[in-house]
């Protein structure tokens, strides 16, 4: 992995490196029209001139509504210059949310829309000095399993780290037209754009409201990566029955995993891209990185460590298991992000240092296996393992076993709690009892969960993934197992 300049500086080495290398070149493609490379550089600065000018300091936060615009990622780079944290704000989410998040991140400046230029020739402020690798660009927040905010404080080396990896891993090129339909404030979309600047690659931006029209998208941009979580593959291959999309050379899934049935319809709408199923989390972006197509080849498998990084399996007391052993997820690397804002007892808890190499390490509380080539196996969250009947099982388990059942589309296990026990969540046409029982066929009585629920489509989060909180509260209902 080759490390050059633009891989080491701050955050907007990436825009100035890439303008600086393909000018002329497309940079960000929105609903509005094209910004070339060139155009997304000069207009950081503007922002960035008046980020100073409106009185954000180093150290500051600006928050951000990012919207499928490319005034957003303009925004995002003029906040790396003035030295000061980017909070990425997602415009669907419900305002309540928003009000936490600004509550919480305290931000010296709100954008809800393109900050305003200078209008001609005017003397600029004092440009603050290139802002420490080690201090924050970026704080995300996360779903989690709480209705509170949860921000994940990135730092400029860090997100370089994980872009450089994750890039060099992928094989993004120069030539490349990526199609991001994920949120910005969600790291897989906002990562899609950094990716692309790292190679003077063409970002396609789209939000909700345009899904009717993405392939004619793909096709109109010439797309030829396709970055997807389940809900948006199921929009792309309904909407691909008709013809399907030559120009894609590339589909990545990570966020929340793709069935099997889910890949095979993929490929019939996109037959010429090769599939790269990954695991991430937002703690460290991404951990890791499948082959191209291995899920033929080794079924379940999300590939091997980024480079430079790498992943152990650990028992509850700590101890690295043999190989083929579930435990949990521990990560170490640079790409390890630097805690939680303003939460010392939970950064505590989650992050550490790998006591043989003194990297930051990361306790994922996912659980999983390595097989002896070190690929790796997702198992579930810790939260989601559970005994049911007295036999230990995880929701994961359940629903790869659910997915088996012919006419389920798509399965979620609400785990057991106050009281309740499992609840299965099922999209399919079949009835709750029929789905129960074609289940057996896959799974051992003990672990069939007593409770299923069938609906038409799973609801969608803010993140453009299944929304797991909603069904948790439809879980909470105080229901008989039947229909819905």
């Amino acid at each position: 992995m080759t490390v050059t300049g633009q891989d080491t500086g701050p955050l907007h080495t990436l825009v100035d490196t890439a303008a600086a290398r393909r000018p002329t070149a497309s940079a960000v493609h929105d609903v509005d029209g094209t910004w070339t490379y060139a155009e997304l550089a000069a207009a950081s600065r503007e922002y960035a001139d008046h980020l100073v000018r409106s009185g954000a300091r180093p150290g500051d936060r600006v928050a951000i509504r990012a919207s499928a615009r490319a005034w957003v990622l303009a925004a995002l780079y003029a906040c790396s210059r003035a030295g000061v944290a980017a909070v990425l704000l997602n415009p669907e989410a419900p305002p309540q949310r928003l009000e936490r998040i600004t509550s919480d991140a305290e931000p010296t400046l709100v954008l809800t829309e393109p900050p305003p230029t200078t209008g001609g020739p005017r003397r600029p402020p004092t440009p603050p000095r290139a802002p420490d690798p080690d201090t924050a660009a970026i704080l995300l927040y996360t779903s989690g399993s709480t209705s509170e905010p949860k921000a994940v404080v990135c730092p400029h080396r860090a997100v370089m780290f994980a872009v450089r990896a994750i890039g060099s891993t992928l094989g993004y090129r120069a030539d490349d037209v990526i199609l991001c339909r994920l949120p910005l404030s969600f790291d897989y979309g906002l990562y899609q754009a950094l990716l692309a600047a790292r190679v003077g690659a063409a970002v396609v931006l789209r939000g909700p409201g345009d899904d009717a029209g993405l392939l004619a998208t793909i096709r109109r941009h010439e797309v030829t990566v396709v970055p997807v979580v389940p809900p948006l593959a199921a929009v792309l291959t309904r909407l691909g029955r008709r013809a399907p999309a030559p120009s894609v050379r590339l589909l990545t899934n990570t966020g929340q995993e793709l069935t099997p049935t889910g890949i095979e319809d993929l490929r019939r709408t996109f037959p010429t891209a090769a599939v790269r199923l990954m695991y991430g989390i937002t703690e460290c972006k991404r951990v890791t990185i499948a082959e191209a197509d291995s899920d033929l080849v080794r079924p379940g498998s999300l590939g091997t460590p980024l480079p430079g990084t790498s992943v152990s399996i650990l028992d509850p007391a700590g101890r690295p298991v043999p190989a083929g052993t579930e435990g949990e997820i521990v990560v170490s690397g640079p790409h390890v992000m630097a805690g939680y804002w303003r939460d010392e007892s939970l950064t505590t808890r989650t992050f550490g240092r790998d006591p043989r190499t003194g990297e930051r390490l990361l306790r994922t509380g996912d659980h999983g296996r390595l097989d002896s080539d070190g690929h790796l196996y997702f198992h579930g969250r810790r939260d989601d393992i559970f005994k049911q009947r007295g036999v230990r099982t995880s929701a994961a388990e359940i629903e790869a076993a659910a997915r088996q059942v012919p006419e389920v589309t798509d399965a979620v296990v609400v785990p057991p709690a106050g009281g309740r026990d499992a609840v299965l969540f099922a999209v399919t046409e079949l009835g709750s009892h029929q789905v129960l029982r074609e289940l057996r066929r896959f799974l051992e009585a003990a672990k069939v969960p007593a409770t299923c629920r069938t609906l038409p489509a799973f609801p969608v989060a803010g993140t453009g993934k299944t929304d797991r909180a909603a069904l948790r509260a439809l879980a909470a209902e105080r229901e008989t197992a039947c229909d819905t």
